[in-house]
């Protein structure tokens, strides 16, 4: 069984929030790459359209948008996601992981794209009620 940990940022709110997916969620998650939208109800966001935009594995190798399928690879890298050079023009091999889900990612960044009805916080319960605040 997968699972991950899912971190949603919303712009509007300039906010993320971090869930943790498991089994039928999870598995729904396997086979999408980064880039796609997708269904808000796998996180528990009903009427809401979340952005994968990146990830990562157990042994932290970064997914990159460029690399196809979900495998690791050696990357000849100048610039761009897993790399900062220290000179102009230095380049490096480093292992990057494909942009597609796979069930050993552990990690999953994503962004709200479409907002539903009802705020995030009221959907996670994360938001107080009103009789809450008056104890």
């Amino acid at each position: 069984m997968a699972n991950f940990r899912v971190v949603i940022s919303d712009p509007k709110e300039a906010r993320a929030y971090q869930l943790n997916i498991k089994d039928a969620e999870a598995n729904a998650l396997i086979g999408k790459s980064i880039g796609e939208v997708v269904e808000g109800t796998i996180f528990g966001l009903a009427g809401y359209k979340v952005k994968i935009t990146g990830g990562c594995d157990g042994s932290g190798f970064v997914m990159r948008p460029d690399l196809p399928g979900p495998r690791r690879q050696k990357v000849l890298l100048a610039v761009g996601v897993g790399y900062t050079p220290k000179l102009p023009g230095q380049r490096r091999r480093k292992m990057m992981r494909g942009k597609e889900i796979a069930p050993d990612i552990v990690q999953i960044n994503a962004k709200v794209v479409e907002y539903g009805n009802k705020s995030i916080k009221t959907l996670l319960g994360l938001e107080t009620t009103e009789g809450a605040k008056a104890e």
